[in-house]
């Protein structure tokens, strides 16, 4: 039975090791987290509703998972590939554009969500 926990935990232990690892090595990875940060302070300071929570915590994950399979596979297409190789360059801006495409996702939810709450703030000053 201990062998059991020790091999889960030593499977959390990795993981958080590749979380710490994505977000020292990737400025991207630290705009993600200071763009997360935000979302949750805006959702807190307009006190959004449970649906709405969901759909922005499900946003951030989905942006921060993007990033880390980016992450995986250009550290892998690094070591498999170091020079130049065209499949490689795609593989990669592959991944990249999976991220891009989260991102844009994310934003559109955030806008989606945000918006009308904004305008409701500020309609006292229009």
């Amino acid at each position: 039975m201990r062998t059991y926990f020790t091999k889960r935990y030593n499977s959390f232990r990795f993981a958080l090791k590749g979380l710490g690892a994505a977000v020292r090595s990737e400025p991207h990875m630290r705009l993600h987290i200071l763009s997360a940060v935000a979302v949750v302070v805006a959702g807190v300071a307009f006190e959004v509703n449970r649906v709405e929570w969901c759909l922005l915590v499900g946003s951030i994950g989905l942006v921060f998972t993007a990033e880390v399979f980016n992450t995986a596979i250009e550290t892998l297409t690094n070591l498999v590939s170091p020079e130049f190789n065209p499949l490689a360059g795609k593989a990669k801006d592959l991944a990249a554009g999976a991220v891009l495409a989260a991102a844009i996702m994310a934003a559109v939810i955030g806008t989606i969500v945000f918006l009308p709450y904004l305008l409701r703030f500020l309609e006292p000053y229009l």
